[in-house]
């Protein structure tokens, strides 16, 4: 993940100069800038709530008081948790885009260091309401692998809508150069024509729901693999991990696209398939996990590889993230947290 550094204090009042004061003008103390630069700040820094930020800001008081003004002094965790639920969603999240887009290139990965964005759907663990008939809220979020940071979020009344907030999610993130990585509920052709069109490659995860499709790159790849791909050009690429006692034995194969695949001209940039192979080894037991994937990458495993184990690695980041902040969440906030994403979220 990038450092931060004093410099982008700068950056950060530069983006968000222009995002709308929510607070009422009488008695304001602290300047939208400073709160906006000490809230982004903490939260990179591990904070998980208003009164984390406020510790975070306790600590690092002389630091901020020799980059930001601060006429009030270091805000209390109360003022920066009445900011943040008068924010509105949508708008802060085009500033946080901008910023993030200006960092890109700005990190310790080298040239060749291509970037990867995941993009994934989440229901919240308990963030449904019984009592006033809300399903769990469901987020659309589209992680910097890399950068261990969000780049965007979108929330949708349900998991279905996942297919129709993902091009909405891209319009708001900038994919260019970049390798966005999809679950199978994202394999789709607008999709991936708007991905090639923003200037970024895809690697889309295959399933049911594109049946002939899944069932065609499944058959060429088992039928070449009976003579290990003598016949055709391939690649492949194994790794080992460790971790919590679980041995990961993961194998990669990709492949050009073949000729023969089912409506290839209609996915745009359609250049190679591919499967990976997560072989898992814990307390005696042996489990495979095995997924097939179409590709705008041109053949190279260890992009291809990166791409799929970047996306994998989505459900011990940011998911876990999401279900941690919530469940610190009290009862009260949770509800009102939701009825207020519900009511920003594109869908209305």
């Amino acid at each position: 993940m990038r450092k931060i550094h004093s410099d982008d204090v700068v950056s950060i009042l530069k983006y968000f100069k222009d995002l709308e004061d929510p607070r009422c003008a009488v008695n304001r103390k602290h300047l939208l800038g400073d709160l906006i630069v000490i809230c982004v700040f903490a939260v990179i820094a591990g904070a998980d709530g208003p009164q984390a930020i406020g510790v975070w800001a306790d600590a690092q008081r002389e630091w901020l008081l020799s980059r930001l003004k601060l006429p009030g002094g270091i805000p209390s965790h109360d003022t920066l948790g009445r900011l943040l639920a008068l924010l509105k969603p949508a708008a802060f999240q085009h500033c946080f885009a901008q910023w993030i887009a200006s960092l890109r290139g700005q990190g310790e990965a080298s040239a060749e260091d291509t970037e990867i964005v995941a993009i994934d759907g989440k229901a919240l663990r308990r963030s449904h309401d019984r009592r006033r008939s809300l399903g769990p809220l469901f987020l659309v979020s589209a992680w910097s692998v890399q950068r261990g940071i969000s780049l965007g979020q979108l929330a949708t009344a349900e998991k279905s809508n996942e297919i129709t907030a993902i091009p909405v999610l891209l319009e708001q993130i900038d994919v260019k150069q970049a390798i966005v990585t999809i679950d199978a509920a994202g394999c789709q052709k607008e999709i991936a024509a708007k991905i090639v069109d923003g200037g970024g490659d895809y690697v889309l995860a295959l399933k049911g729901n594109q049946g002939t499709l899944y069932r065609a790159v499944e058959d060429y790849i088992a039928q070449h693999l009976e003579n290990d791909f003598a016949d055709v050009t391939a690649r492949h690429y194994e790794e080992v991990s460790k971790a919590h006692g679980r041995v990961d034995t993961l194998i990669y194969y990709q492949l050009p696209v073949p000729e023969t695949l089912p409506k290839r001209h209609l996915w745009k940039g359609l250049r190679t398939i591919g499967v990976a192979v997560r072989i898992s080894e814990q307390n005696g037991k042996e489990t495979t996990e095995i997924r097939y994937y179409i590709s705008s990458l041109r053949l190279g495993i260890n992009r291809f590889a990166k791409a799929v184990r970047g996306h994998w690695g989505i459900e011990n980041t940011l998911h876990w993230c999401l279900d941690g902040v919530w469940m610190l969440l009290s009862g009260r906030t949770k509800v009102g947290f939701a009825i207020a994403m519900r009511r920003t979220t594109w869908l209305g």
